[in-house]
């Protein structure tokens, strides 16, 4: 029997990249993100993908979500909780209160519902548990320039990975975090290719690919095993060594 995993932000970057490997992998997989077209873009030709059409930030529509996923498929075994933002970079005084506030509301509030969601269809399906996966970033650890409100929500998700994996055990519900470094999504394809036209050294980036290969694994893992925190990063990115 296959597995079945839900991973929300799969519309596009890393959230589709896994969403691919994990279809090609034959698990079931719950697309969730807004975008409909782009979702059946990544669904295309796979009778294991389910589209589902929702907003992060509305309890209800994540909710319900799950709750139709659980139904086609029967369980739920992982949740790659993946949607997020990065608000324009500025200096702390300068950053708009609603850029701030829409940080929170997705990269923080938002993982926490769909965490909600997943854990509690984990606790009630027979046999019980599950394994949450947690997308963090290395601005859980170190900052960028300008970045209060991301670098202040992904900090916070380390603390969320930290309490759902104590609060899940009696459960058998794993949890992880994987922290993710210049990944070569579309957003960093951008930002190389500026710093080119500007004569400037481009960043360190690697495939995207590599995430998807790291999430499966994480996922695959029993669930007596847990890869609680990993690091995968460009090699000779600025983050050993910063400050």
């Amino acid at each position: 029997m296959s597995r079945t995993i839900m991973i929300t932000g799969a519309s596009s970057g890393i959230g589709a990249a896994t969403a691919r490997r994990f279809l090609e992998a034959g698990w079931q997989v719950g697309l969730f993100a807004r975008r409909k077209e782009a979702l059946e873009a990544v669904a295309e030709e796979h009778a294991n993908a389910h589209v589902l059409c929702g907003d992060i930030t509305e309890p209800e529509q994540v909710a319900q979500a799950f709750e139709r996923l659980a139904a086609s498929t029967g369980r739920i075994d992982a949740l790659f909780n993946n949607a997020g933002l990065f608000t324009p970079q500025a200096p702390i005084d300068e950053v708009p209160i609603e850029d701030w506030r829409r940080a929170v509301e997705v990269n923080l509030t938002g993982m926490f519902v769909a965490a909600r969601a997943a854990f509690g269809q984990m606790r009630r399906q027979d046999p019980q548990g599950g394994r949450i996966i947690n997308n963090g970033s290395i601005s859980a650890h170190v900052p960028r320039e300008g970045a209060a409100p991301y670098t202040a929500t992904k900090h916070a998700i380390t603390g969320l990975t930290r309490q759902i994996s104590l609060d899940g055990r009696p459960f058998d519900i794993a949890c992880g975090q994987i922290d993710i470094g210049n990944a070569l999504t579309d957003i960093m394809q951008e930002v190389t290719e500026r710093a080119r036209r500007l004569g400037e050294a481009p960043p360190e980036t690697f495939e995207v690919e590599h995430v998807a290969d790291a999430v499966l694994q994480m996922a695959s893992l029993p669930l007596h095993a847990n890869v609680q925190f990993m690091t995968l990063m460009a090699t000779k990115m600025p983050y050993i060594g910063r400050g």
